[in-house]
């Protein structure tokens, strides 16, 4: 068994910096569990045992939904480079929507991306490692968010974003509530 924590210490903090992509978690009390890759410069550690990151738009919203049921998420980190780890942090998470009064202080920390919907901010209570050397090496190629998903949102502009919400982002699968479009946070 790897290392068991309740805090982010500097090896950790430095590990996460270093990843490219990470991984999501999170399930309602019923229903599918869903597991999303990040990429972008989306993470940021706020404090030893917080995190917050940024969501672009997607086809789906599934994490938002979860949240409002059972605010419970994992993020993963693999080393897919360099020495191998697997480190997970867990614990209480939020979602924050533009339209919340914390989004502007917590959206600076950001680059501004085209279709930025949602910020999670993660209370973290526990944080695992262990091998990861079952993991294969690989090399990143190119940051597809980057060279396709962001300008695709760009040039769909704010209109348009919001009807793809609208269309894709209001309900998860399991047919739950994102809560995107509320009027009142």
């Amino acid at each position: 068994m790897g290392i068991q924590t309740t805090k982010l210490n500097r090896s950790f903090r430095e590990f996460i910096e270093a990843q490219t992509v990470f991984f999501v978690a999170t399930a309602a009390p019923d229903g599918r569990v869903n597991v999303s890759p990040k990429g972008l410069d989306s993470l940021k550690i706020t404090k030893d045992d917080e995190i917050v990151w940024l969501s672009v738009t997607g086809s789906g919203n599934e994490t938002a939904a979860h949240l409002l049921q059972h605010p419970r998420m994992t993020l993963m980190f693999c080393a897919f480079e360099g020495d191998h780890l697997i480190l997970r942090v867990y614990g209480s998470a939020k979602v924050i929507y533009p339209r919340h009064q914390e989004w502007d202080e917590l959206y600076a920390m950001f680059p501004d991306y085209a279709g930025a919907r949602n910020i999670f901010k993660l209370e973290i209570d526990l944080v695992t490692t262990s091998c990861g050397s079952g993991v294969p090496e690989m090399a990143l190629v190119r940051t597809r968010a980057e060279t396709d998903l962001v300008p695709w949102y760009a040039e769909m502009g704010a209109d348009g974003v919001d009807e793809f919400w609208n269309k894709k982002n209001t309900m998860s699968i399991d047919g739950d509530p994102t809560g995107i479009l509320e009027e009142t946070s």
